[in-house]
């Protein structure tokens, strides 16, 4: 007997015979691409990025002339990107609102480094798409890789970093420094602040990073992963591109300073 669920569809009642011309030009047809099975693409993956870091420089621009939104844009900003990080499943509007705030944090903390130091906006804006674009073009020919030491150092340098950072806002916080920039922007070595050199060191950390979301595009796709997991890619390579970023900025006005 025939299953109601499929006899009862136009699509599977016709019982005409298959012609052999039929047969030859089913066989004939193009496999089906990536994008028409709904699969991830470097193609569909860069235009979510893009996507994103339009809604990130529109937002920008409102952070740009109310830089007090900075702080909101921030702490929502973390927030959302600790949920986006752990979250199993892509989810588009928490990660558009993740460029949303982020685009407020960005806009207002580069109008405040810009009123300060006039023409930092301008240097590290030039310098995050100069590393973006050599980083690519290094990892699209095959010369950088990801492995798995530099992957292990980079996460034992990451974590050394990151309590760096937690301890200078620490003693920010509690008045040790009247320094903006922390301790490091006022211990010299070798007539170089130390702030450049943790930021020179922390650029490097975020290019290999971007070469690790470089790798991790690269997988899905060879996957055949779901379409959906291309905002996860965009999603990485804004964090990442957001923290280089700003440690140009910092170390602009830091040079900028002297």
């Amino acid at each position: 007997m025939a299953n109601p669920a499929l006899s009862n569809n136009p699509a599977f009642r016709n019982n005409a015979p298959v012609s052999a011309a039929t047969l030859e030009e089913l066989y004939e047809r193009p496999s089906a691409t990536p994008a028409e099975t709904n699969r991830m693409t470097y193609e569909d993956t860069a235009v979510k990025t893009v996507v994103l870091f339009a809604v990130l420089l529109a937002t920008g621009a409102v952070g740009w002339f109310v830089p007090g939104l900075a702080i909101v844009g921030a702490l929502v900003g973390f927030v959302l990107a600790m949920v986006n990080t752990f979250k199993r499943q892509p989810s588009v509007p928490l990660i558009v609102g993740y460029a949303a705030f982020e685009g407020l944090f960005i806009g207002g903390i580069t109008a405040i480094f810009e009123a300060n130091f006039p023409g930092v906006a301008i240097q590290a804006v030039l310098a995050t798409l100069v590393t973006v674009g050599v980083t690519l073009a290094l990892f699209a020919s095959g010369k950088v890789r990801a492995s798995a030491r530099a992957t292990k150092i980079f996460l034992i340098a990451m974590v050394g970093y990151l309590v760096f950072r937690l301890v200078e806002a620490g003693i920010m916080l509690f008045g040790g420094t009247s320094s903006p920039f922390g301790l490091s922007s006022t211990r010299l070595i070798g007539g170089i602040p130390l702030g450049v050199i943790v930021g020179v060191l922390a650029v490097l950390l975020a290019a290999y990073s971007l070469v690790l979301d470089f790798d991790q595009i690269q997988q899905g796709v060879r996957r055949g992963l779901p379409a959906k997991y291309g905002w996860t890619g965009a999603f990485g390579l804004m964090v990442t591109i957001v923290w280089l970023y700003v440690e140009f900025l910092r170390i602009f006005a830091l040079l900028n300073r002297r």
